[in-house]
Parts: structure tokens; C-alpha cells; sequence
């Protein structure tokens, strides 16, 4: 199971959680001075362990909100629709306030619309987060968590 960074563990700042969910997607943390992100784990009882683990520090979170598309079988779909519920059914248990964002809402404000080359996504994480070795598995949810730490992190701070 990934383990939270010792750094993530010793702060006392805050974080912003993103998640970009699916079987290839990843969970992430920003905030102002630091950040870390892990591939979604293999197993429910690991990815409950990761969260569970990241939440004393997380501020406020974002998921990716994701559908079905007529491309995926029905099999895959009722797995992805599955996974995305048991995540959402996760936060909540561990009492992680979070919302949604659609995909076109995130990229935009960060300028890196994809038009279906994830490359584009892969290239601003790295862009952002140059000490990280960024992963296509990695990059969108560091993208949601740095568009929720920017666009949240006012509001947080005058309440």
C-alpha cells in the first residue's frame, strides 16, 4: 500500500485532496508549501488505509465527476460506476468534506484542455510539480487537487 509522505504526516498546513477516480486514476494532496499523489490502490482495504491515513490533513477535497460512456460495455461501466460510488462512500466515512468538479471545469482553469490527448494533462502536472515523477495515473488528480486548493483555499481562509 502507498504510504503518505513523512512530510504530509509532520504538517501542520492543511491540505486540498483531489481524486481522479477509475481503476488508471490517482489520488492527490496540495497545498501552498508541499504535495503528494499515489496511483488509486489495488484494493479497497489499501485505498481506505491511504485516505484513512491522509485525513487528520485534508481541508477539502475534489472528485472528478465521471460517467459512463456508450464506448464501455456493460461490464466495465457497472465497475466504474462502482468504484466511483464506493470512493464518494469513502470520503464520507471518514467525514472528508468534498465536491464534485467536471473534467472541462478543472482543465480549463488550469489551461490544459486534453481534446482526448492526455499528454496535455501529463505536461502541466509536470509543469507544476517538477519534483515529482509524474504519471499519467497521477497527473489529473494532482491538476483537481491544485484546482481545489485554488479555488477553495480563499474561501477557507475567511471561515
Amino acid at each position: 500500500m502507498p504510504k503518505p509522505s513523512k512530510l504530509l504526516r509532520q504538517s501542520m498546513s492543511k491540505y486540498y485532496l483531489g481524486i481522479d477516480p477509475g481503476k488508471s486514476g490517482g489520488i492527490a494532496i496540495v497545498n501552498e508549501e508541499s504535495y503528494d499523489a499515489w496511483k488509486i490502490p489495488e484494493s479497497e482495504r489499501d485505498l481506505w488505509e491511504l485516505l484513512k491515513e491522509c485525513k487528520p490533513s485534508i481541508k477539502f477535497g475534489l472528485i472528478e465527476r465521471v460517467h459512463s460512456s456508450p464506448q464501455m460495455g456493460v461490464r466495465s461501466a457497472f465497475t466504474f460506476g462502482r468504484s466511483y460510488g464506493f470512493l464518494r462512500g469513502m470520503l464520507i466515512a471518514l467525514e472528508i468534506p468534498f465536491d464534485e468538479v467536471s473534467p472541462i471545469k478543472w482543465m480549463t482553469k488550469l489551461s490544459c484542455r486534453t481534446k482526448g490527448n492526455k499528454n496535455i494533462t501529463k505536461a502541466k502536472a509536470q509543469q507544476l510539480f517538477p519534483e515529482l515523477k509524474i504519471t499519467h495515473a497521477i497527473a489529473d488528480s494532482l491538476l483537481i487537487a491544485e484546482y481545489c486548493r485554488q479555488i477553495r483555499s480563499a474561501k477557507d481562509f475567511y471561515s
